[in-house]
C-alpha cells in the first residue's frame, strides 16, 4: 500500500492515501458451474438392491467357492461337440425343458425358490476360436434372449455370461468372471455382490429381453434388447471409483464364456439360443 511522510521535524503519523483498495473480484475468478459438463455416470453403484437381496453368508460361500474353484482354462475348439444346452444348476426347485423343435427352452420355478444360475454349456464363445475356424475374425458377438412369460408369478429373473465355473447357489453377476442384468432392479451387475447400477427398467411379463458380448482386440461392448430394440450397453472396462472398482477377469476374451439365466423365487419364462427365432434383427447378431 502507498504512503507518504510529512516534513521529518513533524512528529505526526505518516498519512496514508485515502483511496480504498480494489476488491477481488471473485465472481469473475470462479467459473460459471452451469457451463460444466454432466458429472461421469460411473459413479453410480449401490450397495444394496431396492428389490431382494441375499444374506452375508451366502455371499462368503460365493467367495469361498471361487476362491476353491478357480478360472479354467480355454477348452480346445475340437474338444467341444455337441448343441448348446441349459444345464439345470444343483438343487434346482423347478424344470427345463427343451423345445421339440430346439434352440428354446422353457424355465419354471417354484414359489420361493432360492437364488441359482442356470449356465448353458458348451460356452458360447470360445477363447481358441469357433469351431472349425482357420482364421480368427476381428471381433466376435455373443447373443441370446428370454421373455417372460405373462403367467409368470415374479419377475426375479436375471441374463447375462459368466465364465466357468460359477456357483450355481448365486445369481449371475454377483462373482468373478460374471455379468447379468437382474429383473427384479433393473440394475446391471457385473462381479457385484452388492447392489449394482441403474441401467434399465425393472422387467415386464410379456415382454422379450435380450443381452449380448462383443469382444474385439482389446474392446468388450455389452448391450441389451427389449422387444427387439436395443435399449442400452456398456463398454466392459468403462472407469469406475477406485473404491467400487470390481475386476472384469474372465470376461474380456481370453476365457470361455456360457450364457447364464439366474432365477429366484417363482418364475415362468422361455430362453431363445437359436437366431432365426431372435426377435432383435441388429447387424451384430445376424
Amino acid at each position: 500500500m502507498k504512503f507518504s511522510r510529512k516534513p521529518a521535524d513533524d512528529d505526526s503519523p505518516p498519512a496514508y492515501d485515502d483511496q480504498a483498495p480494489k476488491a477481488h473480484d471473485w465472481q469473475t475468478a470462479v467459473p460459471d458451474t452451469a457451463l460444466f459438463p454432466e458429472p461421469p455416470k460411473y459413479f453410480g453403484a449401490h450397495e444394496r438392491s431396492p428389490a431382494s437381496n441375499a444374506d452375508s453368508d451366502s455371499a462368503e460361500a460365493g467367495d469361498e467357492w471361487c476362491r476353491q474353484y478357480p478360472l479354467a482354462r480355454p477348452l480346445a475348439a475340437e474338444a467341444v461337440t455337441g448343441e448348446l444346452r441349459l444345464l439345470p444348476p444343483f438343487d434346482f426347485y423347478g424344470s427345463i425343458r427343451p423345445d421339440v423343435k430346439g434352440g428354446r427352452w422353457r424355465v419354471s420355478t417354484a414359489k420361493g425358490s432360492p437364488d441359482r444360475c442356470i449356465i448353458g454349456y458348451p460356452p458360447m464363445y470360445l477363447a481358441a476360436g469357433p469351431r472349425g475356424s482357420e482364421t480368427t475374425t476381428t471381433t466376435t458377438t455373443i447373443y441370446y434372449e428370454a421373455r417372460l412369460l405373462s403367467s409368470s408369478p415374479c419377475v426375479s429373473m436375471a441374463m447375462g455370461f459368466t465364465a466357468l465355473p460359477y456357483p450355481s447357489f448365486r445369481m449371475p453377476g454377483w462373482h468373478r468372471g460374471s455379468l447379468a442384468v437382474h429383473g427384479d432392479d433393473g440394475r446391471r451387475y457385473v462381479d457385484d455382490g452388492w447392489g449394482g447400477k441403474d441401467f434399465t427398467a425393472v422387467f415386464e411379463r410379456g415382454r422379450t429381453y435380450g443381452v449380448g458380448m462383443t469382444m474385439g482386440g482389446d474392446a468388450v461392448d455389452v448391450f441389451f434388447t427389449c422387444d427387439g430394440v436395443r435399449v442400452g450397453g456398456w463398454d466392459l472396462h468403462e472407469e469406475t471409483d477406485a473404491e467400487e472398482e470390481f475386476p472384469v477377469t474372465g470376461l474380456e476374451g481370453y476365457h470361455d464364456v456360457s450364457c447364464a439365466l439366474g432365477t429366484f423365487d417363482g418364475l415362468e419364462f422361455e430362453v431363445v439360443l437359436e437366431k432365426e427365432r431372435w426377435v432383435y434383427r441388429g447387424d451384430e447378431v445376424v
